[in-house]
């Protein structure tokens, strides 16, 4: 599994993102990945980065034709273990266990 993290920002919209995030999840509903959202970011588990980078594309696209939206900044970080099939969950689980 591959794991990314995904940060996507909406600039000329105002400070609140929360519309334009669940404008985002919902593209994401419609790919072939697992999403995981947190305060600050959605981590993405995927098969192939191919799926992550697709996946990454149609929500930024999502975003970048909103109305007031003048400006997408799009983080992406990866994580491609080859040693181990590591998920998500597993990687929490390993730095939260006492």
């Amino acid at each position: 599994m591959i794991l990314a993290q995904v940060s996507i920002s909406p600039l000329g919209s105002g400070t609140s993102v929360s519309a334009h995030v669940r404008k985002v999840l919902s593209s994401l509903k419609d790919e072939p990945v697992t999403c995981h959202t947190n305060a600050m970011a959605t981590v993405i588990e995927a098969e192939t980065t191919d799926q992550i980078f697709t996946a990454v594309k149609h929500a930024h696209d999502a975003l970048i034709n909103e109305p007031g939206v003048n400006r997408v900044i799009t983080e992406l970080k990866i994580d491609h273990r080859t040693d181990k099939d590591a998920t998500a969950k597993a990687k929490v689980d390993a730095a939260t266990k006492d």
